[in-house]
């Protein structure tokens, strides 16, 4: 495993040579997205994994960052920040990286969920799929937000990723790509909302020796009561996020969702990287 330094490292340099590659863009004085990352929880390094999202993002994109990082190690911590009605007051996005699937609070959870329903964008990552589950027979309303009723993952293996046969600007252009191990997350139920954009694929040994090959939906975006919210299920280890390919798929989400993104898949002027 590459140490931290090495990877943000890799990161900037790789994400500027992209940014040196793309067609120039005039900037404008247009103000910087505003976002809120929500992170925090068990079995991932938030410490390190905040730094590496909110850098790497920002090299692509004109966002500034306001984070919340708590309940490190627990899986039943209730975030501070969601306490407040008004929470997402003053941003232009929610960033969910939080992994907190034993609080079974209906009330507190459908406190989160206002905010989106009412415009609040949101960009949904890995384990925030696999929170909040009061109920999985009778609380849907975490799934519908995310688009997907998820309840588990396989081992960490290799997963080979196809983006969709289309035009939709968050992926134009992405080529397929296969990853370090990492957790492919079962599908329960996708939701009628969602628009694929991804699918990963597994090969996984079974008891008697056999292979057996595991599809997924990966990474989609979903109309929740007319807000728009992309989410990707890849992201557990430090590697996985900061690898520029995963940077660009998450920072082309981020930008969708704030409805900042053209039909190319490239920032609108004045939302690409500060020079």
């Amino acid at each position: 495993m590459k140490s931290i330094p090495a990877l943000l490292g890799a990161v900037l340099i790789t994400t500027f040579a992209m940014v040196l590659a793309s067609p120039g863009r005039a900037a404008e004085a247009v103000k910087p997205i505003k976002a809120l990352l929500v992170t925090g929880g068990c079995c991932h390094d938030y410490a390190n994994q905040k730094i590496i999202l909110t850098r790497g993002i920002s090299a692509l994109a004109n966002v500034e960052w306001t984070i919340v990082h708590e309940g490190d190690g627990t899986t039943d911590h209730k975030m501070s920040i969601y306490t407040n009605a008004d929470w997402a007051k003053g941003f232009d996005v929610i960033v969910h990286d939080e992994c907190f699937a034993d609080v079974k609070d209906a009330a507190f959870v459908e406190g989160i969920l206002k905010a989106h329903r009412d415009g609040v964008p949101a960009v949904n990552l890995h384990c925030t799929m696999h929170c909040y589950r009061v109920d999985f027979d009778k609380f849907k309303d975490w799934f519908a937000f995310t688009g997907l009723d998820t309840r588990g993952h396989g081992a960490q293996l290799p997963i080979e990723i196809t983006y969709a046969k289309t035009n939709h600007p968050i992926i134009k252009g992405l080529e397929n790509w296969t990853t370090i191990g990492e957790e492919l997350y079962n599908n329960y139920q996708i939701f009628d909302t969602v628009t694929p954009l991804a699918r990963g694929k597994q090969w996984v040994k079974q008891k008697d020796g056999s292979t057996k090959e595991v599809d997924c939906l990966l990474t989609w975006v979903n109309d929740y009561h007319g807000t728009r919210v992309f989410s990707t299920t890849l992201g557990h280890n430090n590697e996985t996020c900061a690898d520029p390919r995963y940077l660009q798929l998450v920072t082309r989400g981020l930008l969708w969702a704030c409805n900042k993104l053209d039909d190319n898949g490239q920032p609108l002027p004045g939302y690409g990287p500060k020079m």
